[in-house]
C-alpha cells in the first residue's frame, strides 16, 4: 500500500482564498485606480501598496473593509510580474475576517478589482475560463475530455456542469452565479453541454465517478476530494433553464462549499504573509502591536537575568566548595609536566644519515653484510657525530664502546671502480 503524503491543512472557517489572470497590459494601475474609487466610494476603509524587489518580485496589494455587522476583513492580493509571452499576470488572493465566513458577505475580489462586464482580471489562469458567467464547453471531443478532466482536478475554484436537455431560449442563458450568495459569485465556474455532448461528457468524468444526468447537473469534487464529497449527492437530476432560480442547484454548490479542504499550495504561503507579515495596520494596531513587543522583550530580558543569577550561584557555590578543599589541607597537586624530548638538528641528522649510506657494504635496506667492517675513520667520524646530538652524554655508549678502539683494516678495500 503506498505512503500517502502528508496532509496539507485545510482551510480556516474565516480565510477565502481565490486566484485569476488579468489578460492585457496596465493590471496595476488598474488595480491602483480600483482601490483609489473603492476609498472614496467608502466601500473599503483603507489599502495599502507594497513595491517588488529582488526577493520578492510580486506587487502586493492590502485592503481592509468591514461588512455584515462591523466585521473586519483583511485582504491580501500578489499580483505576478509579466511573463515573457505576454502581458498577461497571474494574481493570487486571500482574505481572512474576524470570525467565520458568510457566504452573504461581498466576494473578497470586490475589495481590490472594479466590477464591470468583461473584466480583464476575470480569468481562471489555469482553463483560460470566466468565472460567474456561462462557458459552452468546446465542440471537439478530445477538448471536451481535457477541459472536463483538468477542471474536475482545480483545487481554486468550484466546478459546475449543466446539461441542456434542448436548447434553451434566452431566459436559459443566466448563469448560475446570478442565483448565488455574493459572497460565492467569483468562486464558481459554469460549463454548458450541449443535447449532443452528454455521452463524452460522461466519458470524460467517469474516472471521477462523476455523471451528469440528462437535464442536469452536476457538482465536480476538485483535487484532493473534499472529505465528504459523494458523487450521487452532488448530482442534481433535473435544472430547468427557464429563468427560474434553480434551488436545487444552488444548494448542492453551497454544501459544496462548506466541505473542509486543503489549502492549494500556493495559499498557504500567502495566507503566512497575510498574518505574519501585515502592514496595514491601524493606530489601535499599532499600539497593541508595541505592547506585544514591549512584553515579548521584556521576557527575554526576565530569562537572561535569571540564567545570569543561576551562573553566578553556581560559581560561587565552586568557590567555596575550593576553599574548604585547601582547608583541609588537600591542595590539588599541579598537573604533570613532561619536559619535551631533545631533536637532534635536522642538518646534523641528515649528515649521520649519509654517513651511514656511505659505509661499505651497506645495501639500501641498511644491513651490512657480516663479513664487511667500516674504516676506523668513518667509524670515529660517525660516533663523533652521534655524541654531538642533543642529549647524548659522553657516557651515552657502553663502555666497550667508548675505550676499545676499532680494529686496523688490513688492507684497504680495492676500488669497485
Amino acid at each position: 500500500m503506498p505512503i500517502s503524503a502528508t496532509a496539507r491543512p485545510t482551510v480556516p472557517p474565516t480565510v477565502r482564498t481565490t486566484r485569476g489572470r488579468h489578460v492585457g497590459e496596465r493590471a496595476d494601475e488598474t488595480l491602483r485606480r480600483s482601490l483609489s474609487a473603492l476609498k472614496d466610494a467608502g466601500t473599503i476603509d483603507d489599502f495599502l501598496e507594497l513595491p517588488a524587489d529582488d526577493t520578492k518580485p510580486d506587487l502586493v496589494f492590502e485592503s481592509r473593509t468591514r461588512v455584515g455587522d462591523g466585521v473586519t476583513v483583511r485582504a491580501r492580493l500578489a499580483l505576478s510580474p509579466a511573463k515573457a509571452k505576454g502581458p498577461d499576470r497571474d494574481w493570487l488572493l486571500v482574505a481572512e475576517a474576524e470570525r467565520p465566513w458568510d457566504p452573504s458577505w461581498p466576494s473578497p475580489v470586490t475589495m481590490f478589482w472594479p466590477q464591470e462586464p468583461d473584466a480583464a482580471w476575470n480569468h481562471d489562469p489555469a482553463s483560460g475560463l470566466r468565472p460567474g458567467e456561462i462557458n459552452p464547453l468546446p465542440e471537439d471531443d478530445k477538448d471536451v475530455r481535457r477541459r472536463l478532466r483538468d477542471c474536475a482536478r482545480d483545487p481554486w475554484y468550484v466546478h459546475v456542469v449543466v446539461h441542456e436537455a434542448m436548447t434553451p431560449d434566452e431566459r436559459g442563458y443566466v448563469p448560475l452565479a446570478h442565483w448565488l450568495p455574493p459572497g460565492l459569485r467569483h468562486r464558481v465556474v459554469e460549463h454548458r453541454a450541449t443535447p449532443q455532448q452528454a455521452r463524452v461528457t460522461n466519458w470524460a468524468l467517469r474516472e471521477f465517478d462523476v455523471e451528469v444526468p440528462r437535464g442536469g447537473a452536476a457538482v465536480l469534487p476538485g483535487r484532493p476530494v473534499p472529505e465528504g464529497y459523494e458523487p450521487d449527492a452532488f448530482a442534481v437530476r433535473a435544472v430547468f433553464l427557464d429563468g427560474t432560480e434553480p434551488t436545487d442547484l444552488v444548494d448542492a454548490v453551497l454544501r459544496h462549499d462548506a466541505l473542509p479542504r486543503e489549502l492549494p499550495e500556493r495559499a498557504e504561503e500567502a495566507l503566512t504573509a497575510l498574518r505574519e507579515d501585515w502592514h496595514l495596520l491601524t493606530v489601535a494596531e499599532e499600539l497593541e502591536r508595541e505592547r506585544a513587543l514591549v512584553a515579548m522583550y521584556a521576557e527575554a530580558l526576565d530569562a537572561m537575568t535569571k540564567s545570569r543569577d543561576l551562573y553566578r550561584e553556581a560559581a560561587e557555590r565552586a568557590h567555596e566548595a575550593l576553599e574548604a578543599y585547601r582547608e583541609m589541607g588537600l591542595a590539588p597537586p599541579p598537573p604533570a609536566t613532561q619536559p619535551p624530548r631533545p631533536r637532534t638538528p635536522a642538518p646534523l641528522q641528515h649528515l649521520t644519515r649519509t654517513l651511514e649510506r656511505l659505509k661499505p657494504g651497506v645495501s639500501r635496506r641498511g644491513r651490512p653484510p657480516a663479513e664487511e667492517t667500516t674504516p676506523a675513520p668513518l667509524q670515529h667520524l660517525t660516533r663523533t657525530l652521534e655524541r654531538l646530538k642533543p642529549g647524548v652524554s659522553r657516557r651515552g655508549r657502553p663502555p666497550a664502546e667508548e675505550t676499545t678502539p676499532a680494529p686496523e683494516p688490513e688492507a684497504e678495500p680495492s676500488d669497485k671502480g
